[in-house]
């Protein structure tokens, strides 16, 4: 599968690249802040002489974050980070039109991505971006001795900032890692209002269901599940909130929503979504209690929240109704219906978070890297917020991209905000 001669990739067809190229260019429309950053990077260049390393759904909207890397000197590489997200005419644009390595396709199997992942190794590279902690987690398992050369990663997940705290506690991370998912104008918009709506533009587009009157259960009430259960309620769903946190839990008693262990909420929901970043969230014995006709997916990172392997066990058979939805007929004489496999559905059955989002989110990358990489050698071996003028000056870029002015403290203002008296 490889595209041309000139740049080795892993890719389905480079006869794609036109349309890949339209929609890059389209995302690029509606990302005002990160064109701003590639025009200052274009100038600075402060990524010059160093490898890149990127593990990211491969989207139109991630595309145009490795443009403005490679704009900013980063010698880039791109490996899928999920076998069934990958937008094919992206990954041969990529190729194509900006000459970037990318190692990746729609329905590549597990053992191809982890082939792409170490890949992503061969290529030494200085600074890193991770989506889930893949190539972080693949170093220090397989290849540690590739950790002495990294300068600091970027991780975008929630799933993916839990791992490196492990790295972290354990003693093992050698290198600073920015969360940029712990960032202000990451998880309050991105997780909140992208994963808000591409979760129901994915359910949509899975199923083509109803969902006013239905009774949506969420397991997971960090800020996606907050987004979710807002959109999904916005739509007429009667919202079911699973928690293990009681603050969370009590947040979304107060939020107006029911909440409940999964056990009983599997005996009377119609759909079910799973937002964790934990694994088997819901359980065998969850989905052999569900309503027949139930519908089931995942928006966390990884296909195990679901146990979609322990419901195979049960199944008298599997049949394709839709591309992105399976129907499971169980030995209790029941159906389930799981969505795009049991992995992300708004990137497997849509295609995520619309690019103004993605504008911020990946903004906090591109500024993450140069954070890292200006601060070379100053920074603890540690996981680390952006400072919080980074925040700031995102959100103000984006304010003003929408044309909207906000007010500023008087002099006496801040004088009066600072004193004890």
């Amino acid at each position: 599968m490889t595209a041309t001669m000139e740049i080795k990739s892993d890719i389905k067809d480079i006869s794609l690249a036109e349309q890949g190229k339209n929609n890059i260019e389209w995302a690029l429309k509606d990302m005002p802040v990160l064109r701003k950053i590639r025009e200052r990077f274009i100038k600075e260049q402060p990524f010059k002489g160093l490898r890149l390393s990127a593990c990211v759904h491969v989207t139109k909207e991630t595309a145009a974050l490795c443009t403005v890397m490679k704009a900013g000197g980063a010698d880039a590489i791109l490996v899928a980070s999920n076998p069934l997200s990958t937008q094919d005419d992206v990954a041969a644009a990529l190729v194509k039109y900006w000459e970037i390595p990318v190692y990746g396709y729609a329905g590549e199997s597990t053992e191809t991505y982890r082939n792409h992942v170490r890949v992503a190794l061969d290529h030494n590279p200085n600074i890193i971006i991770d989506d889930g902690c893949d190539i972080m987690s693949t170093i220090y398992s397989e290849r540690p001795e590739l950790a002495e050369h990294i300068i600091g990663s970027t991780e975008e997940t929630t799933t993916g900032i839990i791992r490196l705290q492990a790295l972290e506690n354990e003693g093992i991370l050698k290198a600073p890692a920015v969360g940029v998912n712990t960032s202000m104008t990451k998880h309050l918009y991105d997780n909140r209002y992208g994963t808000g709506q591409s979760l129901l533009d994915g359910i949509m587009r899975a199923a083509n269901i109803l969902l006013a009157g239905k009774t949506m259960v969420i397991s997971g009430y960090g800020w996606c599940g907050r987004g979710c259960a807002m959109r999904a309620r916005g739509m007429g769903a009667n919202v079911i909130v699973c928690e293990v946190d009681p603050l969370k839990a009590l947040e979304a008693v107060m939020d107006g929503y029911r909440v409940m262990p999964i056990a009983e909420a599997a005996k009377i929901g119609d759909v079910f979504m799973t937002l964790t970043g934990d694994k088997h969230v819901i359980d065998v014995e969850h989905l052999l209690s569900m309503k027949d006709g139930s519908f089931v997916g995942n928006c966390g990172h990884f296909d195990c929240e679901v146990n979609v392997a322990g419901l195979k066990e049960h199944a008298i058979e599997i049949k394709q109704i839709r591309p992105s939805l399976e129907e499971y007929k169980l030995d209790n004489g029941k159906s389930v219906y799981v969505i795009a496999e049991g992995r992300l559905v708004n990137l497997v059955a849509a295609e995520g978070h619309p690019a103004s989002v993605m504008d911020m989110s990946f903004a906090n990358q591109a500024l993450g890297i140069e954070y890292l990489v200006k601060n070379q050698g100053k920074l603890p071996n540690k996981l680390l917020t952006l400072p919080e003028e980074v925040d700031n000056r995102i959100a103000s870029l984006k304010l003003e991209s929408m044309g909207i002015q906000i007010d500023t403290l008087t002099e006496e203002q801040k004088l009066y905000l600072n004193s004890w008296k």
